[in-house]
């Protein structure tokens, strides 16, 4: 009998997160997760990453040209700033007093909502 294990993985960010880029051409810069792309383990950051894509005209833009948005980082060169102290730190999971597992900052040992 084949066993059934819940797929989905759990990152260290999320959206709304306030992250530190740690490697790549955007390296030392900080901004906010837009969105997650769990399927490409990917998180798009708030003003960073910036690429040019040619926009065909269509109903909705009949100007068309070329755009510019943020593209995908990979989570793996992002490392969360801890809403408290502001200082970038790793994270772990724990469970709270209700016996929910929660984030916690390695660095100063406390939950991060």
């Amino acid at each position: 009998m084949e066993r059934k294990f819940n797929k989905q993985k759990k990152y260290h960010i999320k959206t709304g997160d306030m992250v530190l880029v740690i490697a790549g051409d955007e390296k030392g810069k900080k901004g906010k997760v837009i969105k997650m792309l769990t399927e490409k383990d990917r998180a798009i950051v708030e003003g960073l990453n910036i690429v040019k894509r040619h926009v065909k005209p269509s109903a909705t833009n009949p100007q068309g040209g070329i755009v510019e948005k943020e593209a995908g980082i990979h989570i793996s060169n992002l490392m969360l700033i801890d809403p408290k102290t502001g200082e970038p730190t790793r994270t772990g999971r724990r469970r709270n007093d209700k016996g929910k597992l929660q984030r916690y900052s390695k660095k100063t040992n406390e939950f991060i909502q």
